[in-house]
C-alpha cells in the first residue's frame, strides 16, 4: 500500500511513445496480427497498423490538427475507430471517445464543454442528430464507411491517398493528456475524465501485472471503447507488449466460444452479467473446448464467491476479479499468481490506495471504511456535467466504495457508502446479503436494498431473477437466507423479476429498484 505522497514502484516497462512503439513492433512482427474485428471478419497487422497510423496522423496534420488538439470520436466498436485512436495518438493529439448510446442531449452537452476541434463519426451513427447544438462551421467533420464502395471523400478512401512517410517529427509525452473519456451517460448526464498518457501506461502495466500478459497472447474484448476499462485492460496491453487484440461490438453468448476457438484466445475480458449467462445458460462447452483460454476477468461489479468457484468448475478457466474505478483507474485485482476468493485482490502496483474512515484517517486492516485512491494513474481533472473543470492532480479520489482489508492485504469490497441499509440503527451492506442468496442453486441473480420502514427506518427487501426453468417461492428463499445471515439481515420481502434493472456497464441499479418498490407500494 502507498500513501499519498509516496512514491509508487517504478514500472517494469518504462514509458514509450506511440511512435516508438509502432515503429518497434512493426520491426519486430510485421506480419503479426495487432487489431482484428471479430464483427467484419478482418484486421490489420502491426507493419499495417504502422503505416496507417501514420497516414493518419499526417491526414490530420495536413487539415490544421495540431499536437494537443481535441478529436472526437462518434462510433460504435469497430476496427476502423481503434485505427483513427491510435492515428490521433501517434499526432500526439487528444483522443475524445464518446458513448454513442447516450441520448442527443448529453452528446451535444458533453461536446460543447469538451470543445473538439475534429469530430470524426461512422456513418451508422446518427452524427447530424449526436451534434446538432455544436456549430459544425467551425469544427472539421469527418465521416467513415460502413461499405467498401465509398465515395472518394469518406475518410478511410481519403486516407489511402496519403503516404505513410516521411514520419510526422512528433511524439506524445508521457503528461500530456492523452484522453477526455466519460462516464456512461445512458441515463444521466456525464461527466468527463481527463487522463495522460502517463495515467495510460501505469493502469496497462496494472494490467499486465493481473493477468500476466505477454507478446504472445491473443486477447478479446467486446465492451466499449469509450470507457475507461478496456481502454486500460486491453488496448494499453496491446500497445505495450506488441500482443494481438480481437474486438467485437458487443458479447455474443451464441459466438464467444467459436471466437475463443477460431482465434486461439488466451485471455477474454469478463463481466458480471456475462459470467452469470454462460454459468445460467451453459452451452455445454468444457476446458477441453477451449484449452488456448488461461483467464478471464470481471470487473465492474463483485462476483461472489459460489459464482467464481461454479464458473471455474464448469469451463475450467481461471477468473480474476478486479476493481476499478473510472476517475481511479485500477483500484485493486485478483493476480494470477495470487488470488483470494470472495475479494477483488490486493491493491494495484502503481497507484496510492488507502481505506479511511469518516474522519479520513487510515482503517486499520478488518475495519470497515470508503476506498480513496491518488497518484499519477489517476485521471488529472474532471468536467462536471454542468461544464466546470476541477483539477485533481495531487489530490485522494474518494470511490464511494466500502471495503475492507485483511491481515495478507486482500480488498473486500462491501457495497456502496450510498447503498448502505440503515435498519435501527445498525449499517447493513446489500452486498453481503447478495452473496448469500447467490448461493441458492436457483437463483440466478438477486439484489438487495433498504426501502423505509416506520420502526427500524429502514427495511430489508429483495429482488430475485429466477433460473431459467425453475421455480422459487418466499419461503424458499427466506429459510435459505436464514441459515446464513443473522436474523436482523435475513429480507422481510422478496419479489420475483424477470431481470434485473442494470446500468451499460452491467451493474445493478439499486436505486431503480427502490423506485421499483416505491411505485408497488404507492399503487398498493
Amino acid at each position: 500500500m502507498v500513501l499519498l505522497g509516496e512514491p509508487y514502484p517504478e514500472p517494469e516497462l518504462p514509458f514509450e511513445t506511440v511512435r516508438s512503439l509502432l515503429i518497434k513492433y512493426r520491426d519486430r512482427h510485421p506480419a503479426k496480427t495487432a487489431i482484428h474485428d471479430l464483427d467484419q471478419d478482418k484486421g490489420v497487422t502491426w507493419g499495417e497498423l504502422h503505416d496507417i497510423a501514420n497516414r493518419m496522423a499526417r491526414f490530420l496534420y495536413d487539415r490544421g490538427i495540431r499536437k494537443g488538439d481535441r478529436v472526437a470520436l462518434l462510433s460504435d466498436e469497430n476496427l476502423e475507430k481503434l485505427i483513427c485512436w491510435l492515428g490521433i495518438w501517434r499526432l500526439g493529439a487528444v483522443v475524445c471517445p464518446t458513448n454513442v448510446e447516450m441520448n442527443a442531449a448529453h452528446m451535444n452537452r458533453l461536446l460543447g464543454h469538451i470543445e473538439p476541434k475534429l469530430i470524426l463519426w461512422h456513418e451508422e451513427v446518427d452524427g447530424p442528430g449526436l451534434t446538432s447544438e455544436i456549430d459544425v462551421d467551425k469544427i472539421m467533420v469527418a465521416r467513415w464507411p460502413a461499405v467498401d464502395d465509398a465515395p472518394a471523400d469518406e475518410l478511410f478512401r481519403a486516407l489511402a491517398g496519403v503516404a505513410a512517410a516521411p514520419e510526422l517529427d512528433i511524439e506524445n509525452d508521457a503528461e500530456q493528456i492523452a484522453a477526455i473519456h466519460s462516464t456512461s451517460g445512458t441515463t444521466a448526464t456525464p461527466k468527463s475524465l481527463i487522463s495522460t498518457h502517463r495515467a495510460f501506461w501505469l493502469n496497462g502495466q496494472n494490467s499486465i501485472d493481473f493477468i500476466g500478459l505477454t507478446a504472445d497472447d491473443r486477447t478479446l474484448d467486446y465492451r466499449s471503447f469509450s470507457w475507461n476499462s478496456p481502454q486500460i485492460l486491453s488496448l494499453m496491453p496491446m500497445l505495450e507488449l506488441g500482443l494481438s487484440l480481437h474486438m467485437a461490438r458487443r458479447f455474443s453468448r451464441s459466438r464467444f466460444f467459436d471466437w475463443i476457438k477460431d482465434h486461439g484466445i488466451t485471455f477474454a475480458a469478463g463481466v458480471p452479467t456475462v459470467i452469470n449467462m454462460l454459468l445460467n445458460e451453459p452451452l455445454g462447452i468444457t476446458a477441453e473446448d477451449i484449452p488456448s483460454l488461461r483467464y478471464m476477468t470481471c470487473s465492474t461489479a463483485p462476483i461472489s464467491p459460489e459464482q467464481w468457484r461454479r464458473f471455474e468448475e464448469m469451463y475450467g478457466v481461471r477468473l480474476l476479479p478486479l476493481y476499478g474505478y473510472s476517475e481511479g483507474g485500477w483500484v485493486c485485482g485478483n493476480r494470477h499468481y495470487n488470488r483470494m476468493p470472495g475479494t477483488v485482490g490486493m491493491p494495484a502496483k502503481y497507484q496510492q490506495f488507502l481505506i479511511v474512515d469518516g474522519a479520513g484517517y487510515a482503517c486499520p486492516p478488518g475495519v470497515e471504511g470508503e476506498v480513496t485512491v491518488g497518484g499519477p494513474q489517476a485521471c488529472m481533472a474532471t468536467i462536471s456535467p454542468e461544464g466546470e473543470y476541477e483539477d485533481h492532480v495531487g489530490a485522494r479520489l474518494k470511490t464511494g466504495d466500502l471495503a475492507v482489508m485483511d491481515a495478507e492485504g486482500f480488498v473486500r469490497v462491501t457495497g456502496r457508502s450510498k447503498d448502505l441499509i440503515i435498519r435501527g440503527g445498525v449499517n447493513i451492506a446489500p452486498l453481503e446479503i447478495d452473496n448469500a442468496l447467490m448461493t441458492h442453486p436457483k437463483v440466478a441473480e438477486a439484489a438487495a436494498v433498504g426501502v423505509p420502514d416506520p420502526i427500524y427506518g429502514e427495511e430489508i427487501v429483495c429482488y430475485v431473477v429466477a433460473k431459467p426453468g425453475e421455480r422459487l417461492t418466499a419461503d424458499d428463499i427466506e429459510s435459505h437466507c436464514a441459515k446464513l445471515l443473522a436474523a436482523f439481515k435475513v429480507p422481510k420481502a422478496f419479489h420475483f423479476v424477470d431481470a434485473l434493472p442494470k446500468s451499460a456497464r452491467g451493474k445493478v441499479l439499486r436505486r431503480d429498484l427502490r423506485d421499483m418498490w416505491t411505485k408497488e407500494n404507492a399503487a398498493a
